[in-house]
């Protein structure tokens, strides 16, 4: 079994160097050392590129991608899903929010429930979250949460933990599927799966806030509005392969 990890960056000079360390440090002790890790630059205007490019010179398992422009998330997402060649394909945020050697618990659950598909949660254990977001974050992803559940049908409790999972073969029907490229990519793609019949499991990871996250209030807003979004899009018959 081969890995890919695939890390949207979006001005991330700073944190990456720290964040490579500790995936590459990871893998190196893992059954996985020989996995790929593809670091997929969302049109940075800082050194992000520059920081990766120095570091893939002297480590192979390390690739830099580009987008044309700033993109958003999903789109370097989808990216990266799409160029990725491992066997499992894990995205995770640059933060490494959800730590790395969470992964395991993906892969097991995956394997155990005969799924494609593995989800971290945050939801399903809170006593597993370290640093919590501010009381009013926390409250708007419930909120969002029991909006989408009501609105796709989608039976999770936390779509927008940045740490998710996919078996290659179910990467390359739901990616080319996914319409919108901005934060809420998540819920597109897991209700793309759930249209395809791709079993998807939800698994319970621990997790830490990070200072820094770039979704500000109108991304936010516009969140709930991409909701209708996948609705209309599934409507119009746009996720079916």
């Amino acid at each position: 079994m081969t890995l890919s990890i695939v890390i949207p960056a979006y001005n991330e000079e700073r944190r990456l160097p720290a964040t490579l360390d500790v995936i590459f440090q990871w893998l190196d002790g893992s059954p996985y050392a020989d996995a790929e890790v593809l670091v997929v630059d969302d049109g940075s205007t800082d050194a992000t590129a520059a920081v990766v490019e120095s570091r893939a010179a002297r480590e192979p398992r390390l690739l830099l991608m580009q987008n044309p422009g700033n993109r958003g998330k999903g789109f370097a997402i989808r990216h990266g899903m799409l160029q990725a060649k491992g066997d499992w394909i894990l995205f995770s945020d640059a933060d490494l929010s959800a730590p790395i050697d969470e992964l395991p618990k993906l892969l097991v659950a995956a394997q155990e429930k005969n799924a494609a598909i593995a989800i971290g949660s945050r939801a399903l254990d809170r006593s597993l979250i370290g640093v919590h977001q501010s009381q009013w974050r926390e409250m708007s992803g419930i909120v969002f949460n029991r909006i989408m559940r009501l609105i796709t049908g989608l039976p999770f409790s936390d779509t927008q933990c940045g740490f998710k999972l996919f078996r290659r073969d179910a990467a390359r029907r739901v990616f080319p599927l996914q319409r919108l490229d901005g934060f809420s990519f998540d819920v597109e793609d897991l209700f793309v799966a759930h249209t395809l019949g791709i079993p998807t499991v939800e698994v319970p990871v621990r997790w830490n806030n990070v200072e820094g996250t770039k979704v500000g209030l109108m991304q936010g807003v516009a969140s709930f509005l991409d909701l209708l979004r996948i609705r209309w899009n599934w409507l119009q018959g746009h996720y079916t392969d």
